[in-house]
């Protein structure tokens, strides 16, 4: 009998299947690698056509901290979908709810392909708490710890 492996890589088309989120907010473009209940790591390509890079700032563009902190989130809400075998749909949310310990060590500017990597550190019911790093060229320019939950919506 053949055991069939599930991929460990997402292509766009499969990452859009996994997060609700669409452009300009759609922060994660592909999947390198992930297992499902502990790790996955994914990558975001900064371009300078980025929506905002017109105010952020424009004679030197920077990706906003918070817009780093968002890919990581998204990343986790793959890795969580992943876990628990679903796909996002209409009757519920996978809100970020909490950041812990967040730095930022360096700046993103357009040209750059940011490694979002994320380890899940302990779920409790509907509770995720993951460890994320973003990384440019081999270091890390932000890290933090994330909490996200799985919301049921009306």
């Amino acid at each position: 009998m053949e055991v069939k492996k599930e991929l460990s890589s997402l292509d766009i088309h499969e990452v859009m299947k996994h997060l609700p989120h669409r452009y300009p907010f759609l922060l994660v473009d592909k999947v390198t690698d992930f297992e499902s209940g502990k790790y996955l790591n994914a990558i975001k390509n900064i371009t300078i056509n980025e929506p905002c890079f017109t105010g952020h700032f424009p004679h030197r563009p920077v990706m906003p901290g918070v817009l780093i902190l968002e890919a990581l989130a998204q990343a986790t809400g793959i890795l969580a979908f992943k876990t628990l075998g679903e796909l996002p749909n209409e009757s519920s949310l996978y809100y970020f709810v909490g950041i812990d310990k967040a730095r930022f060590k360096k700046p993103v500017e357009p040209g750059d392909q940011v490694e979002l990597k994320v380890t899940l550190l302990k779920r409790k019911r509907a509770m995720w708490k993951f460890e994320a790093k973003a990384i440019v060229d081999g270091k890390v320019v932000c890290a933090a710890e994330l909490m996200c939950s799985k919301q049921d919506i009306v």
